[in-house]
């Protein structure tokens, strides 16, 4: 199903994000995980993607299991920075073959001291929603970042690119992780005072341990509520307590923006089934509603 249909049949969609192995020995782990989440019937699951490494194809390969196998709708996201236009093209008409109708739509990182990317590639993640429209019927998604991109020059820059991605033909959007639920509800003030109407599924990172919370950090340099630093001050030494926190912490988030009209929840699941599991026991009244 498309997710944009999705979105107008439910109130509130809860979904989940895998990510492919680095080495194809582990391709079976992640399989097994994907098995797992679908225990909790999610309304679709997406799978990341790794642009010019060898961790690629396993994208296409996840998302199939996930759709064809799982009966799950399949969310492949699709970065472009590092690809040529031919690379995209071929994912896109692999991905149509599988089925697969949703993609999200972003650039990506630069690879390091790359400088911008040569005139067969991509130089803005607007483009290659453009060049998603026209290859063929898919549903496309982008992301978008409550506090602004890091290489944004100020937030009112960041929303004009997002409007961009829109008008070539984004109909819904995903957020960065965020932990203080009132910068959401100001990014979608904003987005409302920029003509911005496409639904927005919040991005929820459950921190279980500190080495991810500072991965995180060095992503996004997130904002923290009083509360969260708390709570890391308090259980940061203490793996067993702060993963216990860090799921109580993402449920709160998660009551908090279903009591508030947000219209989607997407769990980065860090490929742990155990911890989505916890949550969604937390919120299963809740989000079904």
């Amino acid at each position: 199903m498309l997710i944009s249909e999705l979105l107008k049949q439910k109130d509130v969609t809860l979904s989940f994000e895998v990510f492919p192995p680095k080495l194809q020995s582990s391709y079976a782990s992640v399989e097994a995980a994907t098995d797992e989440l679908r225990g909790l019937k999610p309304d679709f699951m997406s799978v990341t993607y790794r642009g010019g490494d060898s961790a690629s194809p396993n994208t296409v390969h996840i998302s199939s299991h996930i759709q064809n196998e799982l009966d799950v709708t399949a969310l492949a996201h699709l970065t472009c920075v590092a690809s040529t236009r031919e690379q995209v093209q071929s994912i896109l008409d692999s991905l149509s073959q599988k089925g697969i109708r949703n993609v999200l739509a972003l650039r990506g990182d630069l690879p390091p001291d790359s400088g911008f990317p040569a005139p067969r590639q991509f130089r803005y993640a607007h483009e290659l929603v453009d060049e998603v429209r026209r290859r063929g019927d898919f549903c496309i998604g982008a992301a978008c970042y409550p506090e602004g991109h890091l290489e944004s020059a100020n937030k009112e820059a960041d929303l004009n690119h997002l409007k961009a991605k829109i008008e070539c033909g984004c109909s819904f959007l995903v957020t960065q992780m965020f932990f203080d639920n009132d910068v959401l509800y100001r990014f979608l003030y904003n987005l409302s005072r920029k003509g911005i109407s496409v639904p927005v599924i919040a991005g929820i990172m459950p921190i279980t341990n500190i080495r991810q919370i500072r991965k995180t950090f060095e992503l996004a340099g997130p904002s923290l509520s009083p509360k969260f630093k708390a709570m890391l001050d308090k259980y940061g030494e203490d793996p067993a307590a702060l993963k216990q926190a860090g799921i109580a912490y993402a449920t709160e988030q998660i009551i908090d923006l279903a009591i508030n009209g947000v219209r989607g929840v997407h769990i980065y699941t860090m490929n742990r089934p155990d911890v989505a599991e916890k949550i969604v026991g937390n919120i299963s009244d809740i989000i079904r509603r």
